[in-house]
């Protein structure tokens, strides 16, 4: 097998027409490679992925699953590599772009309100969130997937790097509420509030839109306590963002921000303690059960 891309997550062999994904223990917060590895992560990613996959597949929804094998493998459909230059009449290629929906207040969004990036009253709300309120019709952002650090793109542009027409964005936009319909009821059920989620398509030999990639898990996706929130509005998160909170906590996300913002070089990021790496561990194999039904 050939190693093709060493991602943030997983490593990408070609398969001669297809692909493999081997999903590895890396972690990685604010477009920052962790120098820790977090034991069962990688397994975790692939089960609840292939979960999702398997009930977009019911649901009529395209996407790129083949196989799934070893508990941490993927076998999925090859798209060619586009970082830049995609055209309306370019077929068979992954979008380089990442496709965002918030239903609630969380994350870069609270940053952007804060800063005044973006305008609340723009949202919906007559006056300033707070973090975890529920946003009054959910929000569709796009970004760079390609770029050192993920830029909010409008529509315009987004439709320009993604080689995408209005139809093109309309298709992927009622194919991510499908599958967040899914998702939403789902985790309800079993107690989790999905606050928030990415999601990655390519365009097939018709270009129509195909699911691609992982989403629903602690990585891409947003999980809260339903229970919690609903009694007193505490936000006791279940998925990455344990993590990101650990490093505004040490400071380092400021610092990371400062140096951004100056152009300046990046502070490398610190490895997590031994006690995160237990509880990041446990926060992926117990997400996995929740979000499921099944047992690791």
């Amino acid at each position: 097998m050939k190693l093709i891309r060493k991602g943030k997550v997983k490593e990408v062999y070609d398969l001669g027409e297809k692909l493999l994904f081997i999903f590895t223990d890396q972690i990685s917060v604010f477009d920052k490679v962790i120098p820790s590895l977090v034991p069962d992560k990688g397994e975790s990613l692939a089960r609840t992925s292939n979960y999702w996959f398997e009930i977009a597949s019911r649901i009529n929804i395209p996407n790129h699953l083949l196989e799934f094998r070893n508990k941490k493998e993927m076998v999925v459909r090859k798209f060619k590599i586009i970082e830049s230059g995609a055209t309306k009449d370019m077929k068979n290629y992954l979008i380089p772009l990442e496709f965002i929906v918030r239903y609630y207040v969380a994350g870069s969004l609270l940053d952007r309100i804060e800063k005044g990036k973006t305008k609340f009253q723009d949202l919906g709300f007559r006056s300033p969130p707070k973090h975890g309120d529920k946003i009054p019709e959910p929000l569709f952002e796009m970004t760079t997937k390609f770029e050192k650090t993920d830029r909010l793109l409008d529509l315009k542009e987004a439709m320009q790097i993604g080689g995408l027409g209005k139809e093109d964005v309309e298709n992927i936009g009622e194919m991510i509420f499908k599958m967040d319909g899914e998702i939403n009821r789902t985790t309800l059920a079993r107690g989790l509030i999905h606050a928030d989620g990415k999601k990655e398509f390519a365009l097939d030999e018709e270009r129509r839109p195909v699911l691609v990639d992982t989403f629903g898990t602690a990585d891409e996706d947003r999980f809260w306590e339903a229970e919690e929130y609903e009694k007193n509005g505490n936000l006791v998160e279940r998925s990455k963002e344990f993590v990101r909170q650990y490093y505004r906590r040490i400071g380092y996300y400021q610092l990371l921000t400062e140096a951004r913002s100056k152009g300046i070089e990046e502070p490398p990021i610190p490895a997590l303690p031994p006690e995160m790496i237990s509880e990041t561990s446990k926060l992926y194999r117990n997400l996995f059960e929740r979000i499921t039904g099944q047992k690791w």
